[in-house]
This record gives C-alpha cells, sequence and structure tokens, in this order.
C-alpha cells in the first residue's frame, strides 16, 4: 500500500494531478476519473501560491478597527460620516478564514454572496477593502485565487469554502472577467508593495495566457458568456443562444477591453520588476485588439460600442460594458468624446440614478433594474467614474459620483442597508437585490467617498497625492495609508465659496507632492512634514 501511494503521489506530481484527483486513486482502480488533458505553462511553475501553507490572520473588533481605517471628517455632515462607518463594519464582520483541507491560502473578504469566492465580486472589493489594509491584509483576498490555479494557467471565477471550482475549465461559464492586474496594479500604486508583485506576475501571466490559448476565436478576439461577464441577463446574444450560460459564437466587447487592460496592466508590472521582456508580445495583442475594436466593434450610425455577430454585422445592445474603453486606450478622443456623450443622453443612461447597466432606450429595460437591464451596480459604476477621471473628464466624473452616492446615501437613510445593485428610476433597491451587502457596495460609501466626494487620490509609486476640493465646509481625512508603513492626515479649513483659495493642514510620515485642484485654480505644493499650507 505504501508502495502505491508513492507511485501515485509520483505521478501526481509528474501530470499535475489535483489533490482530488490523487485521491481518487488511493481510494479506487488504478485509473483517473478523466483524461488529464492539462498543456502545462511555464509561469504556473512560478506560482508560489499553489504550494504556500495558510495564513490566518483574525481581526481586531470593529471598535479597534476604527481607531486603524482611515477616519474622514466633514463639518455638517454626519450621516456620511456614518454610513462610511456602517460600511466598514459589515466588511469587517464578513471576514473568513480558510477552511481546513481547502488549499486556500489566506484569510478573506467574503463577498456577502453564498458563500463562495466570486473572482469579480472580490476584484471590485479589493477597490474599496486596499483603504483598510492597515488593519487587516485584504489584498491577500486574491491569494486564494492564485492558489487555486491549475497547471494550465486556468483559474475558476467561483470557488467553493472547501476549495472546489464550482465549474469544469472548459465550460464558456467557468471564468472571468479578469480583473485582477488592474487591481493589484492600483493596490501596488497605493502601497508601493514591489515584493507582492513579483509574487503575483507568473499566475497573473499564466492566467492570461490561458484566456489567449482557450477563449479567442481564429482571428485573435475574445469571447465570453453572460456568467463569464459577470452580467448574467443582460440580453446580448441572438434568441437562438441562452444569454447566461452560452458564447453566442459572439466578441464579447468588454471581454476585449478588459484584455487590454490586462495586457497594460501586465506590461506595467513587469516594467516594475524588470520582466516586460518575457511578455512584450502582449504589446502586440493590445495593438491588435485596438484596431480591431475601432474597425469592427466601433459603430458610426450610433457612435457606440458594441459585441459583434458572427455573421459581421453588431449586436444592438447598448450597455455599460462599452465604457470600459475608459480603461484602456481604445479609443481616440474623438470617438471617446462621441462614446461618453451617452451619458448624458437622458433616453440612455442619465437616469435619476445615474449609470443603469442597460440603456434606458431598450426594450428589456426595467425601471426596477431587474438585474443587468437597468440595474445599477456598484462596481460597473465605480470602474466609469474613475476612468472618466482619469481620460480628463472631470466635471462630468465628479456630477455621476454626486448622483450616485447621493441614491446610496438616501436608500441607506431609508433602509438602513447597503443593497446588492439599486433600481435606476427611483431611490430604492433593485428588483430581489440582497441587503447588507458588502460586497461590492462598500465601493460607494468608501471608496467613492473618499476619492471622489472628497477628492482625494495617490499614488505612492509616483510620490502624489491628488485634492479635488469641492468643499466649503472643513472637511479632510486622517489616518490616510500611502505607502507601506506611513499614514498621512489632510484638512482643508472651512471657506467662504467654492473659488477662495484654501488653507491645508498636512501631516505626513513621508514626503509627497501635493496637487490641490479647486474652482479658483491649482497649485502644487512639496509636503515634507507637519505643515499648514496657504494656497
Amino acid at each position: 500500500m505504501k508502495t502505491r501511494t508513492a507511485i501515485i503521489a509520483i505521478t501526481a506530481l509528474c501530470c499535475g494531478w489535483t489533490g482530488a484527483m490523487a485521491q481518487d486513486l488511493k481510494s479506487g482502480p488504478y485509473t483517473l476519473p478523466y483524461k488529464n488533458t492539462y498543456v502545462k505553462e511555464v509561469f504556473v511553475a512560478e506560482n508560489e501560491f499553489r504550494t504556500k501553507a495558510a495564513e490566518c490572520v483574525e481581526p481586531a473588533s470593529f471598535e479597534k478597527a476604527k481607531a486603524i481605517l482611515p477616519a474622514p471628517v466633514w463639518e455638517g455632515h454626519q450621516a456620511e460620516i456614518d454610513m462610511y462607518w456602517h460600511a466598514w463594519k459589515i466588511a469587517v464582520g464578513n471576514i473568513r478564514q480558510p477552511e481546513e483541507g481547502s488549499g486556500f491560502v489566506s484569510s478573506y473578504l467574503d463577498v456577502a454572496y453564498n458563500g463562495n469566492i466570486f473572482m469579480w465580486d472580490t476584484s471590485f472589493m479589493m477597490m474599496f477593502a486596499r483603504y483598510g489594509y492597515h488593519f487587516f491584509p485584504f489584498q491577500k483576498s486574491l491569494d486564494n485565487f492564485y492558489a487555486k490555479q491549475h497547471p494550465d494557467g486556468f483559474i475558476c471565477r467561483e470557488i467553493r469554502a472547501d476549495g472546489s471550482d464550482c465549474f469544469e475549465r472548459y465550460d464558456p461559464t467557468s471564468t472571468g472577467p479578469n480583473l485582477l492586474p488592474w487591481v493589484e496594479l492600483r493596490y501596488f500604486q497605493q502601497f508601493g508593495d514591489e515584493k507582492r508583485l513579483h509574487a503575483i506576475f507568473p499566475a497573473l501571466c499564466a492566467y492570461a495566457r490561458w484566456w489567449r490559448l482557450n477563449r479567442t476565436w481564429p482571428n485573435g478576439t475574445y469571447w465570453s458568456s453572460g456568467w463569464g461577464t459577470g452580467m448574467d441577463n443582460m440580453p446580448r446574444v441572438k434568441p437562438e443562444y441562452s444569454p447566461i450560460y452560452s458564447h453566442g459564437h459572439m466578441e464579447w466587447l468588454d471581454t476585449n477591453l478588459q484584455q487590454m487592460l490586462v495586457d497594460e496592466s501586465l506590461l506595467q508590472i513587469g516594467f516594475y520588476i524588470e520582466r516586460w521582456q518575457e511578455i512584450e508580445d502582449m504589446e502586440d495583442e493590445m495593438k491588435f485588439l485596438r484596431k480591431h475594436i475601432n474597425e469592427a466593434m466601433w459603430s458610426d450610425d450610433d457612435t457606440f460600442l458594441h459585441d459583434r455577430y458572427a455573421d459581421g454585422s453588431l449586436c444592438p445592445t447598448k450597455g455599460i460594458s462599452a465604457f470600459w474603453a475608459l480603461q484602456t486606450d481604445a479609443l481616440e478622443k474623438e470617438r471617446l468624446d462621441k462614446l461618453v456623450a451617452h451619458l448624458e443622453n437622458e433616453a440612455e443612461f442619465n437616469r435619476p440614478h445615474r449609470l443603469p447597466s442597460l440603456s434606458a432606450d431598450h426594450p428589456k429595460y426595467h425601471p426596477q433594474g431587474r438585474y443587468w437591464q437597468g440595474g445599477v451596480w456598484p462596481g460597473t459604476s465605480y470602474m466609469l467614474i474613475d476612468g472618466l477621471w482619469m481620460k480628463g473628464y472631470r466635471d462630468l466624473s465628479r456630477k455621476l459620483a454626486d448622483n450616485h452616492y447621493a441614491n446610496i446615501l438616501q436608500v441607506w437613510k431609508e433602509t438602513g442597508t447597503f443593497w446588492e445593485y439599486y433600481a435606476p428610476e427611483s431611490v430604492a433597491p433593485g428588483f430581489m437585490a440582497r441587503k447588507d451587502f458588502v460586497g461590492w457596495t462598500g465601493l460607494p460609501p468608501i471608496a467613492v467617498f473618499i476619492e471622489s466626494i472628497l477628492g482625494i487620490r495617490s499614488d505612492y509609486a509616483a510620490g502624489k497625492v491628488v485634492w479635488d476640493l469641492r468643499h466649503t465646509e472643513a472637511h479632510g481625512i486622517e489616518r490616510y495609508p500611502f505607502g507601506p508603513e506611513a499614514l498621512i492626515s489632510l484638512k482643508a479649513a472651512k471657506r467662504k465659496n467654492a473659488a477662495a483659495a484654501p488653507v491645508i493642514s498636512v501631516s505626513t510620515e513621508v514626503p509627497f507632492e501635493l496637487e490641490v485642484i479647486w474652482d479658483g485654480g491649482s497649485k502644487t505644493v512639496s509636503v515634507t512634514g507637519s505643515e499648514t499650507i496657504k494656497l
């Protein structure tokens, strides 16, 4: 029996069998339950998470968390401050520990859905959870996906708490969306954790290569499915196909835009750690996808980006998926201007609660959202608001952030909690939305609040903080995380009007460049310690 066990162990190591497959051999006949079809990806051999021992971190109480987490201040706006802390309280309560034998390697922030971990949800959650990293290592939630990477680079999009995949890897619904490099790069830009970049780079490259080998059509474009895009029931594929389960023989717009974002993010990570030469082919893919998106997925008739059917025609649906273009360099400014203009069209995306997932002129649009048939989702709303800011549409970014945040705040006041998604036509939760959802609904009360309402954004890697200072009341933030250890305090004194030059009190443990923007102008100053700055 010992000899048999040893043979199985050696065979499993050589062939890349999972633990479950090896266990089947120990207890059953000398045959696998199915053929081993893995074509090994060389980057997977460097993935240290697959053999890493689990690190369990028990979080402190929420009361202790309040003394560690960033603390916003805003004179006369106690409800906004209370909503911020309520979101963190729910999030702290959703921290979970790996099940024994699951293969998970880190404590993690649960998505508040069904007990499983989801790649789509967790990626968006890290965009607000990164602000709490000095309290708890939230970013390591992603490590559990890297730990469950297959020998060919595949990572399942949904994994049970016991560590088992929910989908077979060749199922059209098995994986996606791949936002992991985007999220990891943002984390690095705030904390400068180069050691983490070295660790995650192989896993991310292997996963990106799996996508290219297994999710492309002969022309090199990408396909997915309703579940694979995270937008389950959006009306996109032709009627004979399932909108949830099928690829529909279609080029999926958001998947192609996201792959551009994957390539760009990985190349940036590669530059930071001096490994970009190993993935130079991603530059070629970016160029190809950009050309194809412009030539085959853009419509001059309605100045919008669309999915593309097998016969070359374009899907008529106008959805939030097109605005992933704001996170890439897919479009020249003239076309991007035209795309962005749809956000102001009251017949399309300018509804009472801005940024519905589906254009209001579509027959399937639902006033209560009905999931992705018009629902306003915190994740895609954050992506769009953030993308507008980065692309220079800053007035519109502010306007949409204000609307989205105000609706979330009002629903929170009326219901006392946060919801999975929201109705586009009224101040209300979406149709059958789950409550206490933090979850990605931590984005509006935490990330949107800090970045768009208070207006504070940072890039530690560039040594810079930008403060878009719009309020006249005294406001700011304490214990803002900047770099691996440092904390910053930023406070603006009360002003007579929005055009008045601000007076800012700053306290920092590391020097940085502070760019302040207000109605009366902008100015950049060097900050080295504790000081009061009169602009």
